[in-house]
């Protein structure tokens, strides 16, 4: 099962993949959010490649694990392209993913402007793989 997690934000989205196995989650590219959700040949081409079989995307939430601000857009947002790409749409608390993949990418030297292109791929990374491991704690335990 391959699953693809979007990080949605208002002008980038981070793209992330799963292997075919479900298991690790590896980031794929940032693409401006107008390309994404107008499914533009850019997106089209990483889904073709992928062969996705769910989507994932962040939900934004507060740090009271209430559904922030953002959720509504970001919600409707996914659901317009989990439907155009005929895919079950799963959802993954978000809070904290940029925050982490900024500390990686500060650890990897990277300075705030080399990270500005990375930084929501990674964090999408992180919350699919978070995504994986709780399906795969659900199968282990039945």
């Amino acid at each position: 099962m391959v699953a693809l997690a979007l990080d949605i934000g208002e002008t980038r989205i981070g793209i992330a993949v799963s292997d075919r196995s479900g298991r690790v989650a590896s980031p794929v590219k940032v693409l401006p959010a107008a390309e994404v959700i107008g499914l533009a040949k850019s997106f089209l081409y990483i889904v073709e490649d992928y062969e996705p079989d769910v989507l994932v995307s962040g939900r934004p939430m507060t740090m009271a694990g209430e559904r922030g601000p953002q959720a509504e857009r970001v919600e409707a947002q996914a659901q317009k392209i989990a439907d155009a790409l005929d895919l079950p749409l799963y959802f993954e608390d978000e809070r904290l993913s940029s925050a982490e993949a900024k500390r990686i990418l500060r650890e990897q030297g990277l300075s705030e402007k080399q990270m500005r292109g990375k930084v929501d791929m990674i964090a999408a990374s992180l919350f699919l793989q978070s995504w994986l491991d709780s399906r795969q704690e659900r199968d282990e335990r039945g």
